[in-house]
């Protein structure tokens, strides 16, 4: 078993807090936001506890990280809240930081999830001792649920709600790239057509490797790199550490060169394992070059041919997600060529 604390299940009753740490997206678009309470409500039979930050307008939210960082707090120091999701990322939620009330939040462990800006916030809580969860928001990933195969309920329960002693990451049938324009009237939470999922891409590796999730969004990291957020070199030690591009699409060479920079600080040579998240509106063309790339990092750069690296994978920016459990620990089975958890996400 991990050292990282885990959050207490969820049950049907239980309330959760729904905040906005980073864009305040339910302000622009209420009708997506709401869309997602419902069926936050209606398929997994959860209360709804809107904080103050939930729909505040755009631009006031931006310019008061310190309220963002309230509702965070207030959160876990909340009786009645069991887990926070959040209303959707952004890119400016590493400013909420220096405000978080660590001993508050650390005293109360709670479900946190979310993906893509979030993870400036699953990321730093993990260095503190907490499972985090990157996984869908309210907007992007809950709001669309009705529209995607059943997979992804069932996928929500397993993790947050009936967790198992093992979990084995299984390809979803399907995935859908994006959403229909939310523009759209009487938009329903359609997703753009929905594709065969083609399944995982194994790069490299052999054996058995495991050990503890960690990561995020590629370009949210690098937020992070060089301030006071960032992990310590000993952290990665023997971490999973799993990536998953925006729908800002970074080129491939701009994530050849983060991951240089990963390997030039000595975290590929301490990992366990590297997993990548399928890369959101890249061609089949470009997925190839972004595997080569990371090849020509990883091995021909760093010499880390015995790294297993997995890629293609359902979490990230596309549909369905995924969730994935920072701090609980991974195997990845290159011989069988499985992805598990070896231990339950929720007490």
């Amino acid at each position: 078993m991990s050292a990282f604390v885990r959050p207490s299940r969820l049950s049907e009753g239980d309330t959760v807090a729904v905040l906005s740490p980073s864009w305040g997206g339910p302000s622009r678009f209420p009708h997506v936001f709401d869309l997602g309470l419902r069926n936050l409500e209606s398929l997994f039979g959860l209360k709804v506890k809107e904080f103050p930050t939930a729909r505040r307008d755009v631009d006031e939210l931006y310019g008061d990280p310190k309220a963002r960082a309230k509702d965070i707090n207030a959160a876990f120091a909340d009786p009645e809240v069991k887990a926070i999701f959040v209303s959707i990322g952004g890119d400016d939620s590493v400013r909420i930081l220096p405000y978080l009330d660590l001993p508050t939040i650390t005293a109360n462990p709670k479900i946190l999830m979310g993906y893509s800006d979030t993870t400036t916030l699953t990321t730093y809580l993990n260095q503190q001792g907490l499972v985090t969860f990157n996984g869908p928001t309210i907007m992007a990933g809950f709001a669309q649920m009705r529209h995607l195969p059943s997979d992804g309920v069932a996928h929500v329960r397993q993790m947050l709600i009936e967790p198992t002693e093992e979990t084995e990451y299984r390809p979803y049938p399907v995935w859908a790239n994006n959403y229909v324009d939310w523009n759209t009237p009487g938009y329903d939470g359609e997703t753009a057509p929905q594709r065969p999922n083609e399944g995982p891409r194994w790069l490299q590796g052999t054996g058995v490797h495991a050990g503890p999730l960690f990561g995020g969004c590629i370009e949210v990291l690098e937020f992070l790199k060089a301030t006071p957020f960032w992990p310590a070199p000993a952290f990665w030690d023997g971490k999973i550490l799993f990536f998953e591009t925006s729908e800002e699409k970074p080129t491939v060479d701009h994530v050849l060169r983060w991951l240089r920079n990963y390997g030039s600080a000595g975290v590929l040579e301490r990992i366990s394992g590297l997993l990548f998240g399928r890369a959101r509106d890249y061609s089949d063309e470009e997925k190839e070059q972004l595997e080569a790339a990371i090849l020509k990092v990883v091995t021909g750069e760093f010499g880390m041919q015995e790294l297993p690296i997995v890629v293609n994978l359902d979490f990230g920016h596309t549909d369905l997600q995924w969730i994935l459990p920072l701090g609980v620990k991974m195997e990845i089975d290159c011989g069988k060529k499985t992805l598990k958890l070896l231990e339950p996400t929720v007490v």
